[in-house]
């Protein structure tokens, strides 16, 4: 097991030759492209201080540009270079110049050796991914993209709005289907060389070149064609904020870094010395890491985002002065509360609340069959029928009469991404409303279900697509609503907590102290199940860290908290 490096590097040269230098000493060859329009001097000094590794390889210089194919092509250049010269690699590793090495490189190649034949690239459908920035999804791939999006944008944007005024659409290449994902992977040696010399190449290259940001998305696709196994996952730590920008690591994320458990991490900021001393230096006293997920520190950046986006309470600068909303009044008569996911998690979820609370818990007021009330009533207070043609035929009013028609009793229901979704914004805008939200639970009764995994997938891609914007709106500033999200993997970790906040809520006098849970759905295997969703072309983001082994329902795992302050 030996494993090849691929370095992208256009900038601040002086800290890719460090991370080149020590993969090269641990006797791991390293193929380097450094953009055309780099500083000469730096590239020539970059060279002069790597001259003394026998295993590191230059390739031809390109000038490199964002979302262009020049840089897949400085890729494959690299990719070719590697296979020529290192006969012997079984795994090719790629990184740019901005990415920092978290672990040792034998603890990469150990772990690579347990997972044979298997490439580890994200990889998923258009119709599937949430998280592209940009507006294009498919059209990147069905729309000519000849101009730079950064350097002539008007021009771009002109040239896109033509295509589509035109109806115009190019023609996919047959045998493959554009899958996205992010652009740093680890591929194995034979995939990467059947790529490479693949008969139909030259057709791909000339497809892929205009297509936008093809360095998300050329590696993404033709890996689906010729790989054995994929692990839809990157080994690569890099996130996003919510404008599409990397986020930049600076010495302060050293503990996040670490909890990661990536074998890499990118973006680092050029200056942060903490970091390179500590990741590239060697350490005895250093533990082996974990399973490497980059999900463990998603909560950290959620409220890192809301923080910069929402700002916080009583605190405002005058750059960004908040806007309001001039109405805000009232929409309910009376406190209410609405459940998500916690029926799929428990079966007896609203007995269960009743009793515990005394309140009155319906089913599901929205589905789309029929108003599910409480005990399965047909008729409910004020002459309410169940009748789901006559609740849709105004959904805010219905829920307007029903907590009027119940003054004096606490009203609570369950909602999901299969319920009627017209209710979300009136809900949001609602300061009687209090929402708790478990996204993702909706896999539970798909995961128990004897659905054909076809169907389950696209199932699974429409609710969490509903249940996103769902939990966007949720999100947006003009919410009067008080809501609560927590994902399924948080949620199964520790539910204890969760369910003692919600009775607190629901009576914040009543000091009930709870002593008894319902009983959980059985998730043997579940890991198991949402990443076979990812290597199918599914990204279920929204359940969580969910481990690919089995956790017991309920018992947290010891970790530091960190606080974004």
């Amino acid at each position: 097991m030996t494993v090849g490096f691929i370095l992208l590097a256009h900038q601040d040269l002086h800290r890719a030759a460090q991370v080149a230098g020590s993969w090269a000493q641990n006797d791991k060859p390293v193929v380097i492209h450094v953009d055309a329009r780099a500083n000469d001097e730096d590239y020539a000094d970059m060279q002069a201080e790597l001259a003394q590794f026998s295993n590191i390889r230059f390739t031809e210089r390109r000038a490199c540009d964002w979302g262009k194919f020049s840089i897949v092509a400085a890729t494959i250049d690299a990719a070719e270079t590697l296979l020529r010269d290192f006969s012997d690699v079984s795994n090719v590793f790629l990184a740019s110049g901005s990415c920092l090495p978290l672990r040792p490189v034998a603890e990469l190649e150990d772990y690579l050796s347990r997972y044979p034949a298997t490439d580890f690239i994200e990889s998923v459908t258009t119709e599937e991914v949430t998280w592209t920035v940009g507006g294009l999804d498919l059209e990147r791939f069905t729309l000519r993209f000849p101009f730079s999006w950064k350097k002539r944008r008007r021009v771009f944007d002109a040239y896109v709005r033509l295509q589509r005024r035109l109806g115009y659409s190019r023609r996919i290449p047959k045998g493959i289907e554009p899958h996205l994902g992010s652009q740093w992977w680890c591929l194995t040696k034979a995939t990467l060389a059947s790529i490479l010399s693949d008969p139909k190449r030259p057709e791909y290259d000339r497809y892929f070149s205009k297509v936008w940001i093809p360095d998300e998305a050329y590696f993404q696709t033709l890996v689906r064609k010729h790989a054995v196994t994929i692990e839809s996952r990157s080994l690569t730590l890099s996130r996003f904020d919510h404008q599409g920008k990397p986020h930049v690591y600076y010495d302060d994320h050293l503990q996040l870094l670490k909890r990661s458990d990536c074998f890499v991490a990118r973006k680092i900021w050029p200056r942060a010395d903490g970091l390179y001393r500590h990741f590239l230096l060697p350490d005895p006293k250093r533990k082996p890491g974990g399973e490497p997920n980059p999900r463990k520190i998603d909560k950290i950046f959620a409220r890192a985002s809301e923080q910069r986006t929402r700002g916080r309470a009583g605190l405002r600068m005058q750059s960004r002065f908040p806007t309001h909303d001039l109405w805000v009044l009232q929409k309910t008569c009376a406190p209410y509360s609405v459940f998500e996911g916690f029926a799929d998690i428990f079966g007896n979820f609203e007995n269960w609340l009743e009793k515990r609370t005394g309140t009155r818990v319906h089913g599901h007021l929205y589905h789309k069959s029929k108003v599910v009330y409480s005990g399965r009533a047909e008729v409910f207070n004020g002459c309410m029928s169940n009748s789901a043609r006559l609740r849709d035929y105004n959904p805010e009013a219905f829920l307007e009469n029903l907590i009027w028609n119940t003054q004096g009793e606490h009203q609570s229901f369950l909602f999901g991404p299969a319920d009627q979704q017209r209710i979300t914004r009136f809900l949001a805008a609602d300061k009687n409303a209090s929402i708790f939200v478990v996204t993702g639970a909706w896999a539970i009764p798909l995961f128990h279900s004897k659905l054909d995994f076809e169907r389950v997938r696209r199932i699974a891609a429409r609710y969490q697509s509903i249940e996103a914007a769902h939990v966007e709106a949720l999100q947006s500033p003009r919410t009067r609503a008080t809501y609560k999200v927590w994902n399924l993997a948080e949620f199964v970790e520790d539910p204890m907590p969760i369910l003692q906040y919600v009775l607190d809520g629901l009576d914040p006098g009543a000091a009930r102290k709870l002593t008894e849970v319902p009983k959980m759905a059985d998730l043997t295997g579940f890991g198991k199940f949402v990443q076979k969703l990812k290597n199918e072309g599914m990204n279920p983001h929204s359940v969580g860290d969910f481990p690919l082994g089995d956790r017991p329902s309920g018992q947290s795992t010891a970790t530091r908290p960190y606080i974004v302050r």
